[in-house]
């Protein structure tokens, strides 16, 4: 019995041997809070718990910390077996440091409070480089032909002057969802850190201070298309061209798709009238345009408060409250969803979700008018809205629960009862609570799905986070939020932070984002978050996707999920206006 003993402990040893004992260790790539909890994860295919890791000074190579056991297995994941978390909160001395076990390295981090700081404005860099009209990341104009009018009251092909407002992402669509979206993002970041944005340059994004913070120049960039979308008190456009965009990769001021009117002169916008959708093969599914009104009035209400109160322009903050207040009345007629429109293409924004923007647009309005009707408005939207999101779930459509979390009931939060209140913070908890279930699944205690986008899920559950905790004081789920941050930000499987030029240096970031610009410009597009890692069988069935360089990653994918660093990856790799502004907020947060 003991020779065969023996013989097994000499067998196990000898399949070890045969595999790659190398331990890939994962890090948050910008670092760790003096006073936060720090946990890295150490990954391999054979047993390494019985090993130490301990804590580098970078530059001298001195230990600093530890050894300290590796300890548990916590769980496979992928085509690793072994995955263990190295804590290592009792370090709060600042400095610059990498985890080691034997020869393995981490890459370098800090350990300090300004480690956020200045990420918020590499954000913006990435916004005014998806500028349409005049880009100032070019020095061009492009689209001067936007647009002829398509389902409007007026003739189809009527001209209007829908020019400006951002590209949405790789390519050179504009969509009311999604910019509408950003715009509220860039505002209500502003409203919540003050005095942490800086001014550096114009409204047109030429450098030189304007006496307006930066973050407010891209907003009203944002804004004034939006006021082009609302010509008349009764009308709302939603969409500047389709998928058409994608027959050739152009830069945008050469772009050169034919819409019907001639090769690279006009380009369609939609009309919002709640009704299915599609000039080619295939329609949406649209219902209504509730989503994209409440989303407007939230924008233009927030924006009149700051106008008014903070830049001292009573005249665009009237502008401004005129517009909420009409698109607002336009989604109470219309509830229901418009969803983005397609072509030529099945894919599309799958929006279904309404009473969050609506009551994200009544609660802004109150804010700023006082009438009690739209507070009693916001309240019924909220129990309407509760917690019908992705969050829990294992999957959804695209865009389908949109946006990625309800800033509606933070802000309403304040202005109710304190028994409304509960419910409001009991909303943002049950969908917190479903997430972090799921992440006891899996080493990464990582929750969310990994659809198309992924990683704007990832960046809307941090928000939701810090945002909970603001509203209650409950800190149960902030090892969930500052795991999904340090997930964004290289603690995943292919140790790369998601964002484009973040860290800024001596990390691992997206360097072949799927973004013409990057691609022909050869400039990196900084600040740039791209969608993320999704589960192979989406990325198998996707139409038009392919790598064309050989995978640095390849060791770390799966059959579970992917994501690569390729020019022609649009699922994983490919930036996102919305996603990107969705960070904003808690970078700025986190900032001193």
């Amino acid at each position: 019995m003991r020779k065969f003993g023996l013989f097994l402990c000499l067998l196990t040893a000898g399949c070890a041997l045969g595999r790659d004992r190398t331990v890939h260790l994962r890090i948050n790539q910008l670092g760790y809070r003096a006073d936060e909890r720090k946990v890295a994860v150490a990954f391999s295919q054979v047993d390494q718990g019985h090993r130490r890791f301990e804590l580098l000074d970078a530059k001298s190579g001195e230990r600093v910390w530890g050894p300290s056991i590796l300890g548990k297995n916590r769980g496979a994941y992928g085509n690793y077996a072994y995955h263990y978390h190295l804590d290592f909160s009792s370090l709060r001395r600042s400095g610059r440091y990498c985890l080691q076990i034997g020869s393995d390295r981490s890459l370098p981090f800090r350990v300090g409070d300004d480690l956020y700081a200045g990420t918020a404005e590499i954000i913006l860099e990435y916004l005014r480089q998806q500028r349409c009209g005049y880009n100032p990341w070019l020095d061009q104009i492009c689209h001067r032909g936007d647009g002829r009018t398509m389902y409007g009251p007026m003739p189809d092909s009527t001209y209007i002057d829908v020019s400006g407002g951002w590209h949405d992402a790789g390519d050179h669509l504009r969509y009311l969802m999604t910019s509408g979206n950003t715009v509220c993002r860039l505002l209500f970041s502003y409203l919540e850190n003050k005095g942490k944005f800086l001014d550096r340059f114009d409204y047109f994004g030429h450098a030189g201070p304007n006496r307006v913070a930066d973050v407010l120049d891209e907003a009203k960039w944002g804004l004034d298309w939006m006021l082009r979308m609302h010509p008349q008190p009764d009308q709302l456009f939603h969409q500047v061209a389709d998928d058409r965009d994608h027959q050739y990769f152009e830069l945008p001021f050469s772009d050169s798709t034919d819409y019907g009117w001639g090769k690279g002169v006009y380009r369609v916008v939609y009309y919002a009238n709640g009704r299915p959708q599609g000039l080619g093969r295939y329609q949406n599914t649209s219902t209504g345009i509730a989503n994209l009104a409440g989303r407007y009035a939230a924008a233009m209400a927030m924006a009149a408060d700051i106008w008014a109160h903070d830049l001292g322009d009573e005249g665009y903050a009237s502008l401004c409250l005129t517009a909420a207040r009409e698109v607002y009345a336009m989604g109470k007629n219309q509830p229901g969803c418009q969803e983005g429109t397609p072509c030529r293409a099945p894919y599309r924004y799958h929006e279904c979700t309404w009473a969050d923007d609506m009551e994200w647009g009544a609660t802004e309005l109150f804010r700023v008018t006082r009438e009690p009707a739209y507070l009693m408005d916001a309240k019924r939207f909220a129990v309407m809205a509760g917690t019908n999101s992705w969050f829990g779930s294992d999957t959804a459509r695209h865009y389908e629960f949109y946006p990625f979390m309800n800033l509606g009931h933070y802000r309403l939060h304040p202005l109710v009862t304190p028994s409304f209140a509960d419910t409001l913070a009991g909303y943002y908890r049950t969908e917190l609570e479903k997430v972090r279930q799921r992440a006891a699944g899996n080493p990464y205690r990582i929750g969310h799905p990994f659809i198309w986008c992924s990683n704007n899920l990832a960046a809307a559950l941090v928000i939701q986070g810090l945002l909970y905790e603001k509203m209650t004081a409950d800190s149960s789920y902030r090892e969930l939020t500052a795991g999904t941050r340090d997930w964004l930000l290289g603690r995943n499987p292919w140790g790369a932070s998601q964002f484009v030029c973040i860290p800024e240096s001596g990390g691992v970031t997206p360097q072949y984002p799927h973004s013409v610009l990057a691609m022909k410009i050869h400039r990196p597009i900084r600040g740039a978050m791209n969608d993320g890692p999704v589960y192979a069988s989406i990325f198998n069935s996707l139409k038009g996707v392919s790598l064309q360089r050989p995978d640095p990653f390849a060791p770390f994918q799966s059959d579970l999920v992917v994501y690569h660093d390729d020019f022609w990856d649009y699922a994983t790799n490919e930036p996102t206006l919305d996603g990107t502004a969705e960070a904003l907020y808690w970078l700025a947060a986190l900032s001193p």
